[in-house]
Parts: structure tokens; sequence; C-alpha cells
């Protein structure tokens, strides 16, 4: 079962190659978000100490997580797309020097005041191998809008963990690990995030440095109104921790599979799977699931999009291409042949539709049938 599904889970990595001695760095951005906040952002450090990390022996479990959250317009610093030595790892795994290129900074600036009231949550998971800032594109989107996002990583899955002493976990998640007993982990992950958020609620501080925290950031929560996306291997674990814990209300899974119980057994819960290579005719196990949903249930197609569409490569591939050596068929094989300006808007008009339809209920006609504005988008019966 996972070999069949291994280019839906493969890592998400730009692979990037040496320009010229004496270029200039190639500078990566990122589109700023739409919504009409400003955003914040901080990153945690925890410690779950009732669970072993089963990718690293005698170590408990140990995460790094960040909140991305509509903010009161600061001053702070713009957070940095991955943290140093992260960012300098990611590089020189791309056989690039620290002055070759530039990882973008994002739109959210390091610890400015949360903008207050309740705000839904919604937790993201990213593929196989790939980092909590794989999709910053619709998270930042989703922060903008109102929500407080959760974005985890799940350290020795991830490629790079950066923790506040400098340590650095990299990826040790054995190959033959089945695609159920990773996402039972990333599931576990996310609960014990969730736990915490609870205590952030209430006046507590989680961290494992105990560093201080924005203001704003006590009674932000509205755990009543969690959803959860993620993208590849990250929608897999959408789905499992739907099942396995009651607190998420709805589930998108940006291109992802399914494995094991949640198969088996279905949900309850809203869910929206939109499609690149993750298609119902291609992986049982995904027809399975479908025909077991007991909740609303919405499959839709992004015409021309490759697996990576539903990522932050959508808009970085394009910028990176001249740096790569790749020409426009180059580019196209790698991230299909879906404009990226309309991928682009794709990843974000339908997820803020599914969460704004159901944590906010909102009305979402986007999600109601075929729509002139996105010709790309085919709903799947």
């Amino acid at each position: 079962m996972r070999t069949r599904l291994l280019a839906l889970v493969a890592a998400v990595t730009l692979p990037i190659v040496s320009g010229c001695a004496g270029d200039p760095p190639a500078v990566l951005t990122l589109p700023a978000p739409t919504g009409p906040h400003p955003i914040g952002t901080l990153d945690l450090h925890l410690v779950d100490s009732s669970r072993p990390d089963p990718y690293e022996p005698g170590r408990r479990r140990e995460l790094m997580v960040s909140l991305w959250y509509p903010a009161r317009d600061g001053k702070q610093p713009f957070a940095p797309y991955l943290a140093p030595k992260a960012a300098a790892r990611f590089i020189k795994a791309n056989g690039l020097t620290e002055g070759s290129v530039r990882l973008p900074v994002t739109h959210a600036r390091t610890g400015s005041p949360v903008l207050g009231g309740k705000l839904p949550v919604v937790l993201f998971s990213p593929g196989n191998g790939a980092n909590r800032s794989d999709s910053t594109v619709v998270v930042e989107e989703l922060a903008s809008r109102g929500y407080l996002v959760v974005t985890v990583d799940h350290t020795h899955d991830a490629e790079e963990v950066e923790f506040p002493d400098g340590r650095l976990a990299t990826h040790t998640m054995p190959a033959e690990t089945p695609g159920e007993a990773q996402v039972a982990v990333r599931s576990a992950d996310v609960r014990f995030v969730l736990d915490r958020l609870a205590d952030l609620d209430g006046g507590g501080n989680p961290d494992v440095e105990r560093r201080a925290l924005p203001e704003g950031v006590k009674g932000a929560f509205d755990l009543g109104r969690v959803g959860m996306f993620g993208h590849s291997m990250g929608g897999a674990a959408t789905a499992t921790t739907m099942l396995e814990d009651p607190r998420i209300k709805a589930g998108l899974s940006l291109d992802g599979p399914v494995f094991g119980e949640v198969a088996r057994k279905g949900v309850a819960v809203p869910y929206l799977l939109m499609s690149a290579k993750a298609q119902r005719a291609l992986v049982p196990e995904l027809a399975a699931f479908r025909g077991r949903l007991r909740g609303w249930k919405l499959n839709v197609k992004a015409e021309g999009a490759a697996h990576v569409s539903f990522s932050d490569a959508e808009v970085l591939y394009p910028q990176a291409a001249k740096l790569l050596g790749w020409g426009a068929p180059e580019l196209r094989k790698q991230i299909g042949t879906l404009d990226p300006a309309r991928g682009l808007a794709i990843q974000r008009a339908y997820p803020v539709a599914f969460f704004d339809r159901f944590l906010k209920s909102r009305p979402s006609p986007l999600l109601d049938g075929p729509s002139k504005s996105f010709p790309e988008i085919t709903f799947i019966p």
C-alpha cells in the first residue's frame, strides 16, 4: 500500500541547484495575504513528558509549533520562513551556499499582540518530510481572515526542526514506517498540542523555556471551533485525527491519502478533499473512506495541478526556475500545467470558504457547485 502512495506522500523540498559564483542571491518571496488583518506569530517549544519519541529512543516526544493569528499592528520584526540553522541546512542540502539564495520572510510579526476576542482554531500538519512552514501561503491567508492557525513540526518526520537551544533534529523516521503508524504519531502530536492550547487559553505557558507570550494570548482560543488541514501525509493525519479526537469539527485534505482504521470506519465530521494525484479512482482507501463519511463531504479536483500545487512550491518554484536551470517544460513537469497565479488563488479561496462555513457558520457558495470564478475546479461526485 505504501509503495502505491509514494507519489502522494513524498517530501516537498525545493531542489535548488547552485548558480555561478558572484551572482547576486536569488531572493524568494511569498505573496502577501489578502485578509483585513495584519498577522502575528509566535513559536512554542513543547515536550510531552508522557510519551517517548518513537524515532529517537531515550527521549520524550518534543515538538516545535507556531501560532499565526490576526494581530494589532506593531513594529516587531517579521518572522523568517525557517529558523537560522534549519534554513542553512535546507540551503546546503539543495547544493547552495548561504549567499546563493535568500529564503522568504513571512508577513507575520513575531510577538505582535493578538487582535482580541475568541478566535476559531485551525491546525496544520505538513507533508511527509516537510516543515511546518510548507504551506505558509494558506496559513497566512487564514490568519489574516480571523483564524488562529497552529502549525506543527512532526519531529524526525520533518526534514529539519530547530529548537531554541540551537539543536537541529533531522529526519530519522525509518523509510519503511507504514503510513498507518506514521499518521498515528502525527495524530498523537496534534492531540497533545490541542491540550497545550487549552493551557494557553487559560493563562498558562507550556513553552519549555517559558518565553514571554504576546499580549492577548490568554482567552484567544475558541476550542469549541477547531478545524484541521494538511498537505499530503498531513491530509492523512487530518483524517486520522478527526476519528480520534472529537474536538476536530472540520477537516481539509490537500491531496492527501488515508490510512488504516479511519478508511474502514469513516467519520461524521465535515471533510473536504482537494485532489491532484489523490483521486478516489486511483486510491482504493480514499474511495472506501468516502463511502463511509457520514457528514458533509466534498471532493474537488484542480485541473492541471500537480501534487506540490497545494503547497508553497506553487509560488516558490516559478521564482527559482532560472536558478534551477528549468525552462517552461521542466517547470510544468514539477508544478503541472495549472497557472501558478490560479493555483495560488485556489489555495486561498477554498480553505477559507470551507472553514468559514463550518467554523464561522458563514455562507460559502464556492462549495455549492462549480464557479465561474474558478473554472479549473471540477466537482467530483
